[in-house]
């Protein structure tokens, strides 16, 4: 029996003049034997959090799948046309409204970044023409930017993709 236990930073406003203080705060989940919440049998894997949303990785249908929570209904969140048998996921992350979610995808033994549109029901592959190997990306709160691990040369560096799969130039002087 596993059981994910998430620590998220809880942000209190006191008042605009003494500013915002943080501390973690233990979320709890009660496990479900029938694998429709948080915590089940199988292994959960990769947990983020973005807003009331937790992503993560499951096994609980027999292959590595994206799995969504959202921790104000507390339920799991339907993802149509996400995940399929040909394909080992990894690393998810999710935007601030739930709307995107990005992760690693492994087919045929090539890895790539794919970025999921809940509103769309649709999955593209954002690296698909990049020769190297990639790994842990990320989304921006709102959902336009995703930085990702990548290497070609034994070095790994990040690139900072939009949404629509075109690489960002980010200036290394940010004046």
């Amino acid at each position: 029996m596993t059981k994910l236990s998430i620590l998220l930073p809880i942000f209190l406003c006191s008042s605009l003049l003494t500013g915002c203080f943080g501390y973690p705060r233990l979320l709890s989940y009660p496990f479900d034997s029938g694998g429709r919440g948080l915590n089940s049998l199988a292994s959960e894997l990769n947990p983020q959090t973005s807003g009331r949303y937790i992503v993560f990785i499951s096994d609980r249908r027999g292959s590595h799948d994206v799995y969504m929570f959202d921790t104000l209904t507390r339920n799991l969140v339907d993802l149509p046309d996400l995940n399929s048998l040909d394909t080992i996921t990894s690393h998810p992350s999710v935007s601030q409204d739930g709307r995107y979610i990005v992760f690693v995808a492994s087919r045929q033994g090539r890895k790539s970044i794919f970025l999921y549109d809940r509103e769309t029901r649709q999955s593209r592959n954002l690296t698909a023409n990049l020769q190297a190997e990639v790994s842990n990306p990320t989304i921006s709160a709102d959902g336009s930017r995703i930085a990702f691990e990548f290497t070609n040369n034994g070095q790994w560096d990040i690139l900072v993709y939009d949404r629509f799969g075109r690489r960002l130039n980010i200036p290394q002087d940010p004046r």
